[in-house]
């Protein structure tokens, strides 16, 4: 991790932690779910832990390195270093008194906050998202998420796999304007009970790995770029097990 948080020398006047510590913190506020004013006094102080965050997330730190360990991963199972296909979907979180002015009303899921709208590869690895109020619709995000994931992957994004909530013309020519073919996975119509729907679950299962970072089981953050980059650091903490394994077996053998 360090060559992506290493943003000025190690050996610089001005800094006074280390970024293991500080990486740390941010962990632990992640998973915990505390807010930064409550950081235990082992970590530098908060003040200090929410400066770097910014700083790392501003320069894309974190987006490079999901982006980088889905690509080892991806290999190290027998695929393509890019994906071919995604899954989008959203999840919508309640808001809270900080993101209560910046939240919209989702009436299908009755409630009012922010809705994160998510693109992931056959693995459930992250690959893009956006954050809009909850309001907004899907199919309004498509232009812009397919976007995001062609030039999170060098366009190589031909298929992508959404729920009903992505019906339309308009959707399925913002995708194509991105050079991506859009396909709905409809429910059975003599549905009863838990369906598994093609595709759709994987996305779904990344959902859940999500809800185990209690920082993200609601919208605490004032703005919704912060929210975007804890959805990354939480990915970069989820993958890098993985990644540093096959890492660790490639320069072993």
């Amino acid at each position: 991790m360090a060559p992506y948080l290493t943003l000025m020398s190690e050996q610089a006047p001005q800094r006074s932690y280390p970024l293991r510590e500080v990486f740390n913190a941010l962990r632990w506020l992640a998973r915990a779910g505390a807010p930064w004013r409550l950081l235990p006094n082992d970590f530098p102080p908060w003040q200090m832990v929410y400066q770097q965050f910014r700083r790392w997330n501003d320069a894309g730190c974190f987006e490079a390195m999901v982006s980088d360990m889905r690509s080892i991963i991806r290999v190290s199972d027998g695929r393509p270093g890019q994906p071919s296909a995604v899954i989008l979907d959203g999840r919508t979180l309640q808001s809270s008194c900080e993101s209560g002015p910046r939240a919209g009303y989702d009436g299908y899921k009755r409630r009012r906050g922010s809705k994160v709208h998510m693109a992931v590869d056959t693995l459930g690895q992250l690959v893009a998202l956006t954050v809009t109020p909850a309001n907004e619709q899907e199919r309004a995000q498509v232009k812009d998420l397919c976007e995001a994931v062609q030039q999170a992957t060098g366009e190589s994004v031909k298929v992508a796999w959404a729920d009903q909530g992505y019906t339309g013309d308009e959707a399925r020519k913002a995708a194509q304007a991105a050079g991506i073919d859009l396909q709905i996975v409809k429910l059975p119509e003599a549905k009863k009970g838990f369906v598994l729907l093609p595709r759709r679950w994987v996305v779904e299962r990344s959902f859940g790995w999500l809800s185990r970072f209690r920082r993200l089981s609601r919208d605490f953050e004032r703005m919704p770029q912060v929210l975007a980059g804890l959805h990354f650091v939480v990915f970069c903490i989820l993958m890098l097990p993985k990644a540093a394994f096959w890492l660790a077996l490639e320069a072993s053998s």
